[in-house]
């Protein structure tokens, strides 16, 4: 058995979303925190404790979007289902989250594009898997190989409404993206919507979960070293009350 990382680490990182969102953690080492534990048991000095040493700990301020995480229903919109109340990250089926993965390689397309479900399709076709209710699709796009670099938000393809319902109809419950967002890089998205006035190209992928309640993982790591198919995925988040998003550790699991 083989076991594939598909997380980026939660770290102090500009790079990693848009600015302002950027997580922050501070670090306190040994030397920092014997006082917090001396606290705690009056009448020991520092010199009791083994070389004079705290503990480690991490203080840590973050967006449940920051990171390799699961969106929830909730997140896209107040609905799902065509007018079912969206559910939150707690209230996702646990089942939903492991599951045979599929590997979709579209590192191929330009920044900004948006995909169509004809070339879902077609890609389906090319690696010669019908998508089945209940596999997890992982989408490997330009901004894999970008990340920590400044541009990562800005790269990459991302899947539009009719892409995202075309999957959806046949069953999938999850699926991901190496890219910052499941849409196409807002940078361009703005520039479309300016050109045409349409504003239903704003995150149309993420709106598909209005007609069929779907999660997607965001900032997944590692998808070039997948095969197409043959490997299960495990993606349980993080349970968050009544959140939009919880973060997870997926792995690839890929048995002799």
């Amino acid at each position: 058995m083989k076991l594939i990382d598909l997380a980026r680490p939660l770290e102090n990182t500009r790079f990693a979303d848009p600015p302002g969102l950027d997580p922050e953690i501070e670090y306190y080492a040994h030397d920092d925190t014997a006082p917090q534990i001396l606290g705690f048991f009056p009448g020991v000095t520092r010199e009791d404790l083994p070389g004079g040493e705290g503990w480690a700990v991490e203080k840590v301020t973050l967006s449940t979007h920051n990171g390799t995480h699961l969106d929830a229903p909730y997140h896209f919109h107040s609905t799902m289902d065509g007018g079912q109340r969206a559910i939150t990250i707690d209230e996702v089926p646990l089942d939903w989250c492991i599951g045979p993965g599929v590997k979709l390689d579209l590192r191929h397309l330009p920044d900004g594009h948006v995909v169509t479900a004809a070339e879902v399709a077609a890609e389906f076709d090319r690696i010669g898997h019908d998508l089945r209710s209940g596999d997890i699709v992982l989408v490997n796009t330009a901004a894999g190989a970008a990340y920590g670099q400044p541009h990562y938000v800005a790269t990459g393809c991302g899947i539009g409404h009719e892409a995202t319902c075309w999957m959806t109809e046949r069953g999938m419950r999850v699926c991901g993206t190496d890219a910052w967002s499941w849409d196409a890089p807002f940078i361009h998205t703005a520039k479309k919507v300016a050109e045409t006035g349409d504003a239903s190209l704003i995150w149309e992928g993420h709106r598909a979960g209005m007609v069929r309640g779907y999660c997607h993982m965001e900032k997944l790591a590692n998808l070039a070293d997948l095969p197409a198919t043959g490997f299960e995925v495990q993606c349980f988040p993080v349970k968050i009350k009544a959140a939009s998003a919880g973060w997870c550790r997926p792995v690839a699991i890929l048995r002799d």
